[in-house]
């Protein structure tokens, strides 16, 4: 802290009646001598209870032991002492901010990422991380950013090498005699059984709890899904490998081979590694979410330039930062708050908030918004709405509630799951009635065998694939289209969307203003006429001053020094360039100037429905040109919005432009429907508004302000040119931009789905012939139980074929 800070500090505050009242238990003394200084008159800042001198924590307000070798420091002459380092630290950062008993003011916030709720039943909601008592899915933070790392991602991933560890040699182990390998004859029959109990049971009895806890879950709320599915074959297929490794002589001859019970240690093993597989990486996809709220956070400074009272400044936390408070913007920097202009004049960049790429001049009385950037002049800013009340902070919390209420569409394996779990169930108690009541003896052995196998062959193995094959070959072929998939039930709702919503900067144009015409209304040249203006220009920090010397640069043009150059804020800019005297600005200037521009206005206004921003161009008294900047529509864009129309979708254009600008892009574009001068709010009440209706909604955006429809929409389709936090709120980003992506992306939606729905077929049609073998249907004509070797073949083909159906995607034309 400076001196100037620290003598604003101790003259105002250190000693007067209202630090003294609110703060006078700040010491004076030190602590050799505490007791001495205990009724010090400046500061009464130390108090003795009996023995024990203390003082009063400016930060909290806690009682503290001088002699207890707690933080203190010294400001502005006076000694402060503090409970903890972080007190310290915090007033150390801001001392004015806790002097001035404005601290008190200040509401003391929620717990920050207290509460997680459910994604699938939003009902669920408690105090910190856990599973969901319903559906026994991993709650999440309702703000949408987890304090600290995903614990379950980190448990989740130590339990898959776990398995995976286990699940290596398993395999060798089982299938090596398959491929030639005698591995089981070197080791020796018993001696392979017990090493595969081995590996096998750390894996089933602790790797697998989160799985038949859910699974368990999944029965006593009788919600059957693939927790079932796993739970009854993992759980069947090991204990019945125990018994087989303990008691052998308990199954009739016709199982054994070599006087050993057949076992699936692997099976069990293999689809629990294969589940942790597909966990871990659906909770890496469920935490980037998250990143889109951190992109969003960090759009706000960290501090922000405090005026005090007496005119000294310093830089404060943003978090201490009040309503009525004084700040300085200065050029480049972010606005911190919400505020009202005091004094100065500059241009802001609020793309973030208008997704429009023209800033807009600022002076006293404007409002101006958190997270912008403030360009070129000096701003002093009264603070309006700070902290959760801010612009910046609503945005936040539109997307943190957008992907929190979008809950995950139920997969196809657990819709096919929801039948098939029962009817298995019943197949294996029916199996089992009807080996004791009608088989031969040892019946009850038999009973016994034939509902495990039953429930063994319908193990999940082969379904375990399905969905993640698909998924990651489409994704795979997604990203050598240019189209990122992030997260898998995406593409399964594009396939049934109908409405598309478009961002118009950035989306459906190249996002930045450029020159587009000079036309000259006197006998000068236009090639001379843009050099004068460019020439001009080149000395003003405007974002159209930049496009017309862009423009300039691009025709080869020379560049001319200029004197005597004025900025007028809000109207343009003079200067003299060549010898002449050059205005360049808008209708404002040119009447300032006692210039008649009558000749030019049919001209100017037909610009302007063309979406253009016009600005007069006035050479020595006379109107000499008139010079035309837009947002010019991408070139891939046309063939993109024909391409959605043939797909049969309707097409939505919302923008923060003005009517006139929107409705010339609509019209060139052939768009269905436009909605002008939106705000975030305003997108996503959109797109809540056309879900509400029946519609499947696509939302294609790529600034800051379209994050929250992004999060909002069925589907979010982010331009991955754009910003970082449309990227993290959209389900899937075109890489290059192109809106053309969209109508790639929805046929590989399209034929992805087909594609899951296939190995569905695969994955269940074995099951589907195998479990009544399994059951014992075949004996009473054949004499014979179902083969193991039979099964595990049944279950390898049925894992080939999905593989195989899944790798045909690679190919696919987009």
């Amino acid at each position: 802290m400076d001196q100037k800070h620290s003598d604003h500090g101790h003259s105002d505050h250190g000693h007067s009646d209202h630090g003294h009242s609110d703060h006078g238990h700040s010491s004076t003394c030190t602590h050799d001598h505490a007791a001495e200084h205990a009724h010090d008159p400046h500061g009464d800042s130390a108090q003795t209870d009996g023995n024990a001198a203390t003082s009063i924590d400016p930060v909290c307000g806690m009682t503290v032991k001088l002699n207890a070798g707690k933080p203190n420091l010294t400001h502005g002459g006076t000694d402060y002492h503090f409970c903890s380092p972080r007190c310290k630290d915090r007033f150390q950062a801001d001392p004015v901010f806790y002097l001035s008993g404005n601290n008190k003011k200040k509401p003391k916030p929620a717990a920050k990422n207290a509460m997680y709720t459910c994604p699938m039943d939003p009902e669920v909601v408690q105090e910190g991380p856990g599973t969901c008592p319903i559906c026994g899915m991993a709650l999440e933070p309702m703000d949408g950013v987890a304090d600290g790392p995903n614990h379950e991602l980190l448990d989740f991933t130590r339990r898959l090498w776990v398995s995976a560890a286990a699940a290596i040699p398993l395999l060798i182990l089982a299938m090596g005699p398959m491929f030639g390998l005698p591995i089981r004859n070197w080791i020796g029959e018993t001696t392979t059984l017990w090493l595969e109990l081995a590996l096998a049971t750390p894996v089933v009895l602790w790797a697998a709890a989160p799985f038949f806890h859910r699974g368990w879950t999944s029965v006593r709320t009788w919600k059957l899904n693939m927790w079932t599915l796993i739970m009854l074959g993992v759980g069947a297929a090991y204990l019945y490998s125990v018994v087989a490794v303990l008691f052998p002589g308990l199954f009739p001859e016709a199982l054994l081979t070599e006087g050993h019970a057949p076992v699936y240690f692997e099976a069990a093993v293999v689809i629990i590694a294969l589940v942790f597989v597909g966990q871990v990486l659906e909770l890496r996809a469920r935490e980037r979410t998250g990143d889109a709220i951190r992109s969003l956070l960090d759009l706000a400074p960290k501090t922000a330039r405090r005026i005090n009272p007496d005119g000294s400044e310093y830089d404060a936390p943003l978090e201490n930062i009040l309503t009525g408070d004084r700040l300085r913007v200065t050029p480049g920097s972010s606005v911190p708050v919400d505020g009202i202009v005091l004094e100065g004049h500059s241009v802001i960049d609020e793309s973030m908030i208008t997704g429009e790429p023209l800033p807009v001049e600022k002076g006293p009385s404007d409002v101006v918004t958190g997270g912008t950037i403030n360009k070129n002049g000096s701003l002093i800013v009264e603070a309006r709405h700070v902290g959760e009340d801010s612009m910046l902070a609503k945005i936040v919390q539109m997307v943190a509630s957008a992907q929190r209420s979008r809950a995950p569409i139920q997969g196809l394996a657990d819709r096919v799951a929801s039948y098939f779990v029962p009817t298995v169930v019943l197949i294996a108690i029916a199996a089992m009635i009807s080996w004791i009541v009608w088989g031969p003896e040892p019946a009850f052995v038999f009973a016994i065998v034939s509902a495990v196998s039953v429930l063994i062959i319908a193990c999940p193995c082969a379904l375990g694939l399905a969905t993640p094959m698909s998924i990651m070959t489409a994704t795979g072929r997604g990203a050598q289209a240019g189209v990122l998939i992030k997260e898998a039930s995406a593409l399964e709702r594009l396939a049934k969307v109908d409405v598309v919503i478009v961002d118009k900067t950035g989306t459906l144009t190249d996002g930045k203003p450029t020159l587009t015409d000079v036309i000259a209304l006197s006998d000068r040249d236009e090639a001379a006429l843009l050099s004068l203006a460019a020439s001009l220009e080149k000395a003003s920090e405007h974002p159209l001053a930049d496009a017309i010397v862009e423009g300039a640069d691009q025709r080869q043009l020379a560049l001319l020094p200029v004197e005597d150059f004025n900025a007028v804020t809000g109207k343009g800019a003079s200067g003299v360039v060549g010898g002449h005297r050059i205005s360049l600005g808008n209708s404002a200037m040119v009447r300032d100037l006692g210039v008649d521009t009558a000749a030019a206005d049919t001209r100017a206004n037909t610009l302007r429905q063309s979406g253009k921003t016009v600005m007069y161009m006035v050479v020595d008294g006379e109107l000499a040109a008139l010079i035309a900047v837009a947002d010019t529509i991408k070139k891939s864009t046309p063939e993109a919005i024909r391409a959605l129309h043939a797909a049969g979708l309707k097409v939505i254009m919302a923008t923060g432009d003005n009517e006139i600008t929107a409705a010339a892009v609509a019209a060139e574009l052939g768009i269905d429907e436009i909605r002008a001068g939106v705000l975030p709010q305003d997108k996503q009440a959109l797109v809540a508004e056309l879900k509400a209706k029946g519609h499947v909604v696509a939302m294609a955006g790529d600034g800051v302000n379209d994050a929250p429809a992004l999060a909002e929409a069925d589907v979010g389709i982010a331009m991955g040119t754009g910003a970082d936090v449309a990227v993290e709120s959209a389900g899937i980003t075109l890489l290059t931009g192109d809106l053309a992506g969209i109508a790639r992306a929805r046929n590989l939606s399209v034929s992805t789905l087909r594609n899951i729905k296939q190995n569905l077929f695969f994955a269940f049609v074995y099951n589907t012939v195998g479990v009544p073998v399994a059951a014992g249907v075949l004996y009473p004509f054949t004499g014979v139980l179902l083969s193991p070797m039979l099964a595990a073949a049944a279950m390898s083909l049925s894992s080939v074929s999905v593989i195989s159906n899944a790798l045909r995607l690679r190919r696919l034309k987009l």
